[in-house]
Order: C-alpha cells, then structure tokens, then sequence
C-alpha cells in the first residue's frame, strides 16, 4: 500500500462525483488544505458543523469530507470569531484539509439521489432535471417506476423505516390511501421542482424542506389533473445523510483499488436541527384530516 497525498484523494473523489454535474449556484471542491499533504484518515460527514470538526480532530484525521459546503456563500472575514472563520481557523490549526461534493454528489449515478431511490426500489429511472451535456442518467433527482402499486403511507413508513429517525418525522400532503406507481425523490430542498416532476408524470413527489406556498399551491391545483402529485416530506438530514456510507465505500474501493492505505470513517454526529417536537393536543393517534388512518 502507498501514502495518498490530498491530491491523490481529490482526483479520485472527483472521478466519483464529477464537479462538472454541479449546478452553476453551487460550491463544490477544497476549502482549506494543501493538495501535496499526506492523507491517512479522513471523516466523511453530511455537513461541516463544529461537532463534526470537533470529531475530526478527535479522529485526527487528515481530511473532512462533506456534502454540503462550508463555503457556500462569500463572507468577508474569516476571523475565528465568526462562524465561518471559527470552523476554518479550527481546521486550519489541526492540519485537517475539507472538502466537499454537493449538487454533483446529488446528480452523479450512484449519489445521493440514488440511494433515496434505493429505498423505493424504483425502477427505469431517470433525471428530474438534468444539465446540458451530462451523460444519460445523470442530473437531479429521479423519477421511476415501483415494482408494484403501493399507498402513499406505506412509501412514507418505508421511508421512515429506511431513514434515521428524526423529531420532525416523516410528513405527507395529499391523500394517505391513494394507490400510485410513480415517483419522484430528491434528496435535498426540492420543491422548486414542482413543474418537471408533473412533467414526468409522478403521483409522488418525495423531498425535503418544503415551504408552506409550494407545497399548498402543488395541492390545491392537483385536483385540476388527477390529484397529483401527493407530497412526501422528510427531514433534510435524514434524507440525505443515509448516502455518506455509501460514498464512504465507494471512496474506499477506489483508493484500495489504486493501492492507496487510507482510513475512513463516517461521522456519527447527528446534525439534524431539531431537538423537540410538541404535536397538537387534539391531534388523534393515526388519523389524518381525510379520516383515515395509517
């Protein structure tokens, strides 16, 4: 086994999620590191949160591989007295170089959005969106084919089971007992997506993050087609988080294959906001406003 360099770890995290999938918006790529240093452990982790550098530098690994970026916005101050600056200042100061693979890491096969598909088993799946010039099968989101009919709760306890458990749990708009074959997953905050995924004909739409008009306005206008899509809402964290171990693999069989020795681990800090949920006090166990139950 040979020694990676930081450049040797970057071209092949690159080959895996190619940093040319990324939306034009996104920041993908090192935020902090030297490419010529010696690499022997590195912690993947869905986001860069100070638990997570706390963890690193626990670990004494040598790279913090992230998904979504530290730097995703421009700051003009990186003193360790801001919150930017304090997360750099920390890596900087223990030798921990990070990096992280976003929109590309949704879009790659394989990625992030995959692995929500994985859940489902859906098949014959294809981009919701996809960019220009990028290879068949590769843009954002899928949409595909259940092996058979299913409700929308029981995708949603599917998901729930397949998913960590979060306080804000799995959550559903639209009818609970329709049948439906087709859907649409994206990982991340997807409800910008609204038209492409009626495009595709998907009677389920499973994403994260979504806001009160999108998802009001995609239901109240369902009834005008065939009262689709229903929604699907899952955590961000929870949705997105399940792909690390995956990567975490794919990573490891690249490096091993190339006969580099590197250690990885997958971070175990939970990063998901929300510590407390207080349902309704007239909230009845099982029943939604349709009155049934799931």
């Amino acid at each position: 086994m040979t020694h990676a360099t930081l450049g040797d770890i970057i071209a092949h995290i690159e080959t895996l999620w190619p940093t040319e999938y990324a939306e034009p918006w996104d920041t993908n790529g090192l935020s902090t590191g030297d490419m010529s240093s010696r690499v022997s452990t590195i912690l993947m982790a869905l986001d860069p949160m100070d638990a997570v550098i706390d963890e690193a530098v626990a670990l004494n690994a040598d790279l913090l591989f992230t998904h979504h970026p530290l730097l995703l916005r421009g700051v003009t101050s990186v003193a360790s007295h801001t919150l930017k600056g304090g997360a750099l200042t920390r890596l900087i100061s223990h030798g921990i170089a990070q990096y992280n693979a976003h929109t590309n890491a949704d879009s790659a096969l394989g990625g992030v959005s995959d692995v929500l598909a994985d859940m489902l088993e859906l098949t014959d799946r294809q981009p919701i969106t996809s960019g220009p010039n990028h290879p068949d099968g590769v843009g954002l989101g899928r949409v595909g084919n259940l092996p058979q009919p299913r409700t929308v709760a029981e995708l949603a306890h599917t998901l729930a089971r397949a998913t960590p458990a979060t306080q804000t749990g799995i959550r559903v708009a639209g009818v609970p007992n329709a049948t439906v074959t087709r859907v649409a997953v994206l990982a991340g905050s997807g409800d910008s997506l609204f038209d492409e995924v009626r495009a595709h004909g998907a009677e389920v739409y499973v994403t994260s993050d979504l806001r009160h008009h999108p998802a009001t306005e995609a239901r109240d206008t369902a009834h005008r087609g065939n009262n689709t899509p229903h929604l699907i809402d899952i955590a961000h964290w929870a949705a997105e988080s399940p792909w690390m171990s995956i990567a975490a693999t794919q990573l490891g069989e690249r490096l091993k294959e190339d006969g580099f020795d590197v250690d990885i681990h997958v971070s175990t800090a939970r990063t998901d906001p929300w510590d407390l949920r207080i349902p309704a006090h007239d909230e009845a166990q099982g029943e939604d406003r349709h009155g049934t139950y799931s």
